[in-house]
């Protein structure tokens, strides 16, 4: 068994985006599990937007990772010695090790995986936390009705892209925003999403309104920024707005330039009676195994599909991560570590 543990540690609180200076490479000792313990080997490492509030000292629904400590993120890993009768070596199981290439843990938190279930990797998208995400986030805030229109933005990532096929079978319609022509037309031709717009265009309201002829009805919220501008004089009367993230706004360091917009929206609030909600995604937990009942089964049968885009080693998860808060991403971002 290697003896050298390589891990990826906070070095420096961002201001803006992250960039290489901002992590560091160590090597240790691999730790040896203590009785009632395991000794966890990644095998993939899941990279989520979620993680640059981590890198901030600003409070937040989670406490943030502190200088010198591991970068937070939920992986495979591999039971490779256990000191633990709940698990053997050679299980597979979900755990939040992070950007490591091993890590002990007592058990709590663990989940052992059945590889008939799905692709090692899947249970960090659309059969984990993103998937989750998206079925809880949707069904539960913006419960689509047949023949509304549901509009999702970051609608090729893991999230957004299960967001508008779970439309689709709730017999909704789905209009996707997502960033180039390669994005949107595997929207469209791949996903089966009935619109797709590119917020890269010129036109982009315009597309957006044309995209959306009777208006919105759902507006699953990814990004904020222009998206939102563009999205909000198209919500109807009683639209629901999940908020999920708001990638547009992860990288700033001070409130953008110009003026005061909110009267806007709570004015939008006010005379189209919307919802806007926001949520975590474990406030649903007590819905995972319909979740994975649900999604498990229509991805078995085809109903769903997922895509991966895979970064091969550690050492270039910080890279990877810079990109995807600027789109850089095509589905689903997953470091093979082992």
């Amino acid at each position: 068994m290697a003896v050298v543990n390589r891990r990826i540690v906070l070095a420096a609180r961002p201001h803006g985006e992250p960039k290489p200076e901002h992590f560091r490479l160590e090597e240790g000792r691999t730790p040896a599990p203590q009785p009632g313990e395991v000794l966890l080997r990644t095998r993939w490492l899941s990279l989520d937007p979620y993680m640059r509030g981590r890198m901030s000292a600003a409070k937040s629904y989670a406490k943030p990772v502190e200088i010198g400590e591991v970068m937070v993120g939920q992986t495979v890993s591999e039971v490779v010695a256990s000191e633990n009768p709940a698990f053997a070596e050679g299980d597979l199981v979900l755990a939040n090790a992070g950007w490591q290439e091993f890590a002990v843990s007592d058990g709590s938190g663990l989940r052992r995986l059945d590889p008939t279930d799905g692709a090692p990797s899947q249970f960090l998208g659309i059969l984990g936390m993103p998937g989750m995400t998206a079925y809880t986030g949707l069904l539960e805030i913006g419960r689509p009705q047949p023949k509304e229109t549901v509009v999702v933005a970051a609608a090729a990532g893991p999230v957004g892209s299960l967001v508008g096929q779970i439309a689709r079978i709730k017999g909704a319609r789905a209009v996707g925003i997502a960033g180039g022509a390669e994005k949107c037309a595997y929207l469209t031709e791949t996903l089966g999403f009935d619109a797709a717009v590119d917020h890269r265009a010129n036109d982009f309201p315009d597309a957006l309104a044309r995209a959306c002829p009777d208006g919105i009805d759902v507006y699953f919220e990814n990004v904020g920024g222009a998206v939102f501008d563009a999205v909000l004089p198209l919500l109807n009367d009683f639209a629901r707005v999940p908020v999920c993230g708001l990638v547009a706004g992860y990288n700033l360091s001070e409130l953008p330039a110009g003026p005061d917009r909110s009267p806007v929206l709570m004015r939008a609030i006010l005379t189209k009676r919307l919802t806007l909600r926001g949520f975590i995604v474990w406030d649903f937990a007590a819905m995972q195994d319909d979740f994975l009942r649900d999604v498990g089964g229509w991805l078995r049968a085809g109903r769903v599909k997922a895509r991966e885009d895979v970064v091969e080693g550690l050492e270039n998860a910080p890279a990877a991560f810079a990109g995807m808060l600027k789109g850089a991403n095509f589905g689903k971002l997953v470091v093979k570590v082992a």
